[in-house]
């Protein structure tokens, strides 16, 4: 999947039950699950239609030694894994997993920012899908990073991938929400994500915002998979709702769509 430089482009559940999981995720989201074909491990494809936008698989047993657990991670994609990983050290990074192939799919590396928010370095071997419309039901339509200090968190990213700052909102005693475009995506358009500073003690992190038909409808499914509900309905600018969740095995995401009659 070669594609912009500094853009999401791929979403990886790592969970303690892929089976459990990929029956969640198929039932509030919809997505379609298939096997990959990997010949050592099970890596289940998500899918909306044909597009593949998600994969699922165990925690690996050197990552659950290390005290891995049930999670979300986004990669971005660049030109040269070798030099972003170089790039991030020199930044005051992290590199959890050096550069290495995926044999027929790319290079890789998982990594975190001077705070110790993980994503994943990517360059892919191929040919990528046409992106979705903004707001297709099923795919990832937004990135929200949680930080200690976001302006350093910000600067971070805008060095590595040349991301941009759109709009401040001024979010009360919780300070300002800094939403944030790809390099190449136009600033009057519709933002990649946002950063803002953490509430309370939990460590750095990126959450992943799954769009949905009806923020309601979705909200009652995840109830009923054995999903647990942190946060929302919350109404955001742009007359969406979004609800922040924890799947049954404690991995957390997040869902954002409108609400019927509003």
């Amino acid at each position: 999947m070669i594609t912009t430089e500094g853009s999401f482009v791929w979403y990886e559940l790592m969970t303690d039950d892929p089976k459990a999981a990929e029956a969640f995720y198929a039932k509030v989201v919809g997505w379609s699950l298939v096997d990959s074909g990997h010949p050592d491990m099970r890596y289940t494809l998500a899918r909306v239609g044909e597009h593949r936008v998600a994969g699922i698989m165990e925690i690996p047993a050197e990552v659950r030694q290390h005290g891995g657990k049930p999670g979300w991670i986004g990669y971005v994609a660049v030109a040269d894994v070798d030099a972003k990983a170089e790039a991030v050290m020199r930044a005051g990074g992290t590199i959890h997993r050096p550069p290495a192939d995926i044999p027929s799919i790319g290079r890789f590396a998982v990594v975190a920012d001077p705070q110790g928010a993980k994503f994943v370095l990517f360059r892919g071997d191929g040919t990528p899908p046409p992106a979705p419309a903004p707001g297709t039901a099923g795919h990832f339509g937004w990135h929200e990073l949680y930080a200690h200090d976001w302006p350093s968190s910000f600067s971070f990213y805008e060095t590595l991938f040349g991301w941009r700052k759109g709009e401040s909102i001024d979010i009360g005693p919780m300070g300002v929400y800094q939403l944030f475009h790809a390099r190449n995506a136009p600033l009057d358009g519709m933002a990649t994500g946002g950063m803002m500073n953490l509430p309370g003690p939990p460590a750095p992190s990126w959450l992943y915002y799954v769009n949905v038909e009806e923020i309601d409808a979705a909200t009652e499914r995840l109830r009923q998979a054995g999903g647990a509900i942190m946060n929302g309905p919350m109404e955001v600018p742009g007359g969406m709702w979004v609800v922040q969740a924890s799947d049954p095995q404690g991995a957390q995401f997040a869902i954002v769509g409108r609400r019927d009659g509003t």
